[in-house]
């Protein structure tokens, strides 16, 4: 029996160690110890993890790379990266967001980064991101999953035209549908914009993704109502609330309510450290609010937890390397989850968690899974965290697509060792 790659003696995310994974034709056929099979090419893990492809799932594809144009974010703040996507907007063009989109691509693919849910913004009359994104879609198909969600960015209600748009978006072939109701005018324009999303997703079999209670206002609902239209409408399963940010802010006795809440309806949770940790807070003296939504008590409930990465280099965040590892750090960070099994937990909310958010299928590393997977300069999730583990091979389709050599560094001084791996500096493990 011969196979297309096999990788030998990995390491793998379940805590399993020096098994072997053998794929043809795109899928992996095995998983276990010592197999003895030609193959065209055989990668030798050396004990170092080899895991499912990382996860974006909530991310802005339309505005990534445009830092600086047409001029700087000088507050940093949430509302003027809103009034500077704004001026952006009127001067987007379709290549220019194509042309950004696809660089961005190659960053997450060197990134091990396989599989984006990118909301486009449905508010310009012209569509120009969409347009860009549908064409990155099929460019990108072999490589990235990518799915789009329909965001009305300036409010379902707030925008004139902004259900039209959503509604052609989505019969051009936009996947998702998203929403914002806290940046509607008024509360009650909130919960209704939440109900006539959620009927457009059920009348058409879609899925929901909606930015919700993105604020430090203890009083926003917006999450509660997601919940009881995802019961009403049957959507269980199919719904993702992203930010939550205002729960942080909420009172403790509320909270207590509104997590069973989200639990019974099957709602996933979004968090996205990087940004929330930057943008929430921001009236604040001292004490300063944290900003990200509460990941450990969502968790404790049973609540499905992701992390996005919301934004590179964009109107609202000036950082950014599309990597997930710096997501997950920022997520444990924030949240203080840094016992052995919380860090474990942080890196399926940028794996495991988003993918059963985004329902992909044939994910993972088990036999009759979908041959995506990477390959990292680290021994196991928590040290891959820590180290921000080097992508030494990405692989998808059983087809190796980027490979970056191992990190070491060559020391001269005398009488110490001459190399440094950070691989090698690990725990010892009780």
């Amino acid at each position: 029996m011969s196979f297309d790659l096999i990788v030998k003696n990995a390491n793998l995310p379940n805590g399993a160690t020096g098994v072997d994974i053998a794929c043809r034709n795109g899928i992996i056929e095995a998983v276990e110890a010592d197999i003895s099979a030609d193959a065209e090419r055989v990668i030798d893990a050396g004990g170092r993890l080899v895991s499912p492809p990382f996860i974006d799932s909530h991310f802005h594809m339309d505005a990534t790379l445009s830092l600086g144009l047409p001029r700087m974010n000088r507050s940093g703040t949430l509302l003027e990266g809103i009034a500077l996507w704004g001026e952006l907007k009127e001067i987007l063009t379709v290549e220019a967001v194509i042309e950004r989109a696809l660089k961005y691509c190659d960053l997450a693919v060197s990134q091990g980064l396989l599989a984006i849910r990118t909301h486009v913004d449905v508010c310009d009359d012209r569509l120009t991101g969409v347009k860009g994104l549908l064409e990155v879609r099929e460019k990108v198909r072999d490589y990235i999953d990518l799915q789009l969600v329909a965001f009305p960015q300036d409010g379902l209600y707030r925008s004139a035209n902004a259900e039209k748009n959503l509604l052609k978006a989505l019969d051009m072939g936009v996947d998702i549908v998203g929403g914002i109701p806290h940046f509607e005018r008024t509360m009650d324009d909130g919960a209704r914009s939440v109900a006539r999303l959620c009927e457009i997703a059920a009348e058409r079999g879609l899925m929901v993704d909606m930015h919700c209670d993105e604020t430090d206002d203890p009083m926003s609902r917006h999450i509660e109502t997601l919940a009881f239209e995802t019961q009403r409408l049957g959507l269980q399963g199919r719904v993702a609330g992203s930010h939550l940010t205002s729960m942080h802010s909420m009172d403790n006795y509320y909270v207590s309510k509104l997590l069973p809440l989200i639990a019974e309806a099957g709602v996933h949770a979004i968090a996205n450290p990087l940004i929330n940790i930057t943008l929430q807070g921001r009236h604040d003296t001292y004490p300063r609010r944290r900003g990200q939504t509460r990941v450990p008590e969502l968790r404790s409930y049973g609540v499905n937890v992701a992390f996005g990465h919301d934004c590179v280099m964009d109107p609202w965040y000036s950082m950014g390397s599309a990597d997930m590892l710096e997501v997950a750090s920022m997520g444990l960070h924030v949240a203080q989850m840094t016992s052995r099994d919380d860090i474990r937990y942080c890196y399926e909310c940028v794996t495991s968690h988003p993918a059963k958010a985004m329902g992909l299928e044939g994910y993972g590393i088990e036999k009759g899974c979908k041959a995506d997977f990477v390959v990292l300069q680290a021994r196991d999730t928590i040290e891959a965290i820590r180290l921000k583990a080097t992508r030494l091979n990405v692989v998808k389709s059983g087809r190796v697509i980027a490979s970056t050599p191992a990190r070491q560094t060559e020391l001269s001084l005398q009488d110490r060792p001459s190399m440094v791996d950070p691989s090698s500096y690990a725990p010892n493990e009780n």
